[in-house]
């Protein structure tokens, strides 16, 4: 029986787990590993659907890297037994088949940049205000955020006016903070210069914000989150609830 191509095996067994082992006639392994490919994505996507936006986002994100570790291992395994069946190594070609695993390069590239388009966006109360101030400024408050945050928010706007810059003297920043909730408040600032000194030898000067008033408070909880089918770990969504600009 002459053994069976390393380079094929290879390509075989980066398109699913477990096909370079069958390639080589390692069928036990080889339908164990495909089974726990199945299983291991049903659970990624499980771990993903009810985590990535929470405070435990870390958890899929981590779990699909090792998906990704996993199938390198599988195939390199596979590669490695195919070369030793035959009785004499050749040489290797200037292409190597080895080199086809940098493939998995790019999987690994769309998990390690695609997740945080949909991951931890809810995970903090930082992420979910900046959220709302990237939204709030650019004019694209939607049905996303609740109707009373965004009818607060435009009574805000308005008195900023209407002028491109309108945003550009309003701190924002998170003034309270626990496990159960937090308030940011939005303030209409100015700067002052005032004398500072460098090393306590140097005299120098520096622009300080100073708040003029509050344009909007808002309230942010932590809502519990369960996994899908049930299941509580202790994770959170955090939330914007409420708006207030003083009306």
């Amino acid at each position: 029986m002459t053994a069976p191509d390393p380079g094929r095996v290879l390509r075989r067994a980066l398109v699913a787990w477990g096909l370079g082992h069958l390639a080589i006639g390692r069928r036990r392994t080889g339908y164990g590993l495909l089974v726990a490919e199945l299983v291991s994505a049903l659970l990624l996507t499980w771990l993903t659907i009810g985590l990535a936006a929470t405070s435990t986002y870390l958890v899929p994100f981590i779990a699909g890297v090792g998906f990704l570790v996993t199938w390198a291992w599988q195939a390199v395994d596979a590669y490695r037994s195919a070369h030793a069946l035959q009785a004499a190594r050749p040489p290797t070609p200037e292409r190597s088949p080895a080199a086809a695993i940098g493939w998995l390069s790019i999987p690994l590239l769309l998990w390690g940049t695609g997740f945080w388009l949909i991951g931890a966006h809810a995970a903090t109360p930082a992420a979910v205000l900046d959220r709302f101030v990237a939204d709030w400024s650019a004019g694209a408050l939607g049905p996303t955020w609740p109707a009373a945050i965004r009818a607060e928010a435009a009574v805000a706007e308005a008195r900023l006016g209407t002028g491109p810059d309108r945003f550009r003297d309003v701190r924002i920043q998170i003034v309270r903070e626990d496990d159960r909730g937090a308030t940011a408040v939005a303030e209409a600032i100015h700067y002052e210069r005032r004398a500072s000194s460098f090393l306590g030898v140097f005299a120098g000067s520096e622009l300080v914000p100073v708040a003029d008033a509050r344009v909007l408070s808002l309230l942010l909880e932590a809502v519990p989150v369960e996994l899908p089918g049930g299941g509580d770990i202790g994770t959170v969504r955090w939330e914007l609830v409420a708006a207030d600009a003083g009306s």
